[in-house]
């Protein structure tokens, strides 16, 4: 059995996310839209605006304490890794690794899980 090709450049760049420490949780931010349900294209400035106050984001890892405080989450997390997630908007710390927009959350900023984030909007 032959074994599967293996992208060095994507796994070094994978390497490269940081673990979150503590309570936080590493979050993928969604991808903003380059043009309205219109079709008018969305200029890279207000995209980026966008991206700083998004509301959703997939959690990519958590840190070792992460909703282990019984007295907070008495019920358990709230989330797991691979969940879509609707959070404050602005929380957390910004970071970009290759070109992709991380953020760096506590485990109270999330406020929902979603099976479908496209529908979701920050109003």
């Amino acid at each position: 059995m032959s074994e599967p090709v293996v992208d060095l450049e994507k796994r070094r760049k994978a390497s490269q996310l940081p673990e979150p420490c503590g309570w936080k949780l590493l979050v993928a931010l969604q991808a903003q839209e380059e043009k309205t349900e219109g079709g008018v294209y969305v200029p890279d400035e207000w995209r980026a605006r966008e991206e700083t106050a998004t509301t959703v984001a997939m959690v990519l890892r958590m840190g070792p304490d992460a909703f282990a405080d019984k007295t907070r989450f008495p019920n358990g997390a709230y989330c797991k890794e691979g969940d879509w997630i609707i959070m404050r908007a602005y929380s957390g710390t910004n970071v970009e690794i290759h070109g992709q927009h991380f953020r760096l959350i506590n485990d109270d900023c999330v406020e929902a899980t979603t099976e479908d984030p496209r529908g979701v909007k920050r109003v």
